[in-house]
């Protein structure tokens, strides 16, 4: 049986035999499907395309008998295949054995070289190991992480940690690494780049302190410099470089997260600054910034610099309802806190920004119960602060009111008992309908069990408290 050779092709026709790369058949039409023909001197050349239904169709017209119907496989087209797949497959096992080989030699030339060729070295290997190959494995297998770890120190140059930085971003640390590259001055280095590198540089060095916070033996130390959480802070500000918000979010958050940093958060200004970049961020970003004033809001001097800012409420409100429910989830806990802090203040500056009708809109969307819940209770807080002068005149509301009661119709008057009705406590002329004030006339009787004759059904709707 003749070998198969991997780049080579037989292609008989007639009488006489030719060789075919792959490189000739794409040219002279047999992979694109054109015909083969003799044409003299028993050569390939292409003739009209062969239409095998049409063939087919005069084969069933002339009612000839096929003297033979079984099924020959065209094993040009597979050998063709087989020819390309072979001739890639070299190529690219040859290309990864030589990268492989490429980055052990220059693992090994580290140890030896210093200045400037370290430098090239290094922005080799960094572009090497950013796409994902077996290049990484090597590094790793090799002892590049303890090599690159070594290098960084007290005097090493900006230029080389900026390119060590970008290499251990995108390998596996362990343990023992983690817990080497978390020496003070090694963390040191990595917050004077954050603060004064390019911004690549300071993503990468963003990336890899959070990749070292997950380590078991971590300590919130660490990152407690205020010169990290300035330099965080730079970074999401920056709106010249998108690309360092996400990043720069992401290590807040987990900063965050320690109750021991929050108070180093507070006293750089990070919850204005972060209530200003609200209306400007994307939906992944925009999440991680309100868990981090959630975080922050955990402490009362928190608390007081959300009260503080004049656009905290508004921002918030704007925000309900409109991203993700887990964006409204946390909105609503900032707005509870500081409404719940000075409710004589926040819960009036919340009504008129629009708070009243997107937390009915929670109330009667399909979000978990326990966020239709704090939409109530907050609602309740609301209407507590409010002066019967302050009405309602949204449409939403008032549907929303009229299905909790029961009202159908307008001619007729109604009797409904509102469950968990009150009389409120510090506005005997409002009862209080799990959150609704509504507001009694002339019209209308109550009891103490909180059963409310409606009699005008339009002259109660003007009268429902916005809450």
């Amino acid at each position: 049986m003749p070998m198969l050779m991997p780049t080579k092709l037989d292609v008989t026709n007639g009488g006489g035999g030719h060789v075919l790369d792959l490189e000739t058949a794409v040219k002279d039409g047999i992979l694109g499907g054109v015909g083969v023909g003799g044409c003299g001197n028993g050569g390939v050349g292409t003739v009209e395309k062969l239409d095998l239904s049409k063939m087919i169709e005069e084969l069933v017209n002339s009612i000839e008998e096929l003297w033979d119907d079984s099924i020959t496989p065209n094993k040009t087209l597979y050998h063709l295949i087989h020819s390309w797949f072979s001739a890639k497959y070299l190529v690219m096992k040859k290309r990864s054995e030589d990268v492989q080989g490429r980055v052990l030699e220059i693992l090994e030339s580290l140890k030896k070289v210093k200045g400037q060729p370290r430098v090239q070295a290094l922005k080799e290997l960094r572009v090497v190991v950013a796409n994902p190959c077996s290049a990484r494995k090597t590094v790793e297998d090799n002892g590049g992480i303890g090599l690159m770890s070594s290098l960084l120190g007290p005097f090493t140059s900006h230029a080389v940690g900026s390119e060590v930085a970008g290499i251990l971003v995108n390998l596996s640390l362990d343990e023992e690494s983690r817990s080497n590259l978390m020496q003070p001055a090694k963390v040191s280095l990595m917050v004077d780049m954050l603060n004064e590198g390019s911004v690549e540089t300071k993503i990468n060095c963003t990336r890899l302190i959070e990749n070292l916070m997950e380590d078991d033996d971590f300590e919130s130390q660490v990152v407690s410099s205020l010169s990290l959480l300035v330099g965080l802070l730079r970074l999401v500000k920056d709106r010249r470089h998108p690309n360092g918000v996400l990043p720069g979010l992401s290590l807040l958050k987990a900063i965050s997260a320690l109750e021991s940093v929050r108070c180093s958060m507070l006293s750089i200004g990070a919850v204005p600054q972060l209530v200003e970049l609200l209306p400007g961020l994307p939906p992944d970003s925009l999440e991680l910034a309100l868990a981090i004033l959630v975080n922050l809001s955990s402490l009362r001097e928190g608390q007081l610099a959300l009260k503080d800012c004049p656009r905290m409420i508004p921002n918030l409100v704007k925000l309900l309802m409109r991203v993700s429910e887990k964006c409204t989830q946390l909105a609503l806990s900032i707005l509870w806190v500081v409404c719940k802090l000075a409710p004589e203040e926040c819960a009036p500056a919340a009504v008129e920004a629009g708070l009243a009708a997107k937390l009915l809109l929670v109330i009667q969307s399909g979000c978990n119960p326990t966020l239709k819940q704090q939409s109530a209770e907050l609602l309740k807080l609301c209407s507590l602060n409010y002066t019967a002068t302050i009405f309602i005149s949204n449409p939403l509301a008032t549907t929303w009111i009229s299905q909790k009661i029961g009202l159908c119709s307008r001619s007729k008057a109604i009797s409904a008992t509102i469950q968990n009705a009150h009389i409120h406590p510090r506005n005997k002329n409002f009862i209080d309908c799990g959150g609704i004030l509504v507001q009694f006339n002339q019209s209308q009787e109550r009891d103490s069990i909180g059963r409310v004759e409606i009699k005008n059904r339009r002259r109660l709707l003007v009268h429902i408290v916005e809450v």
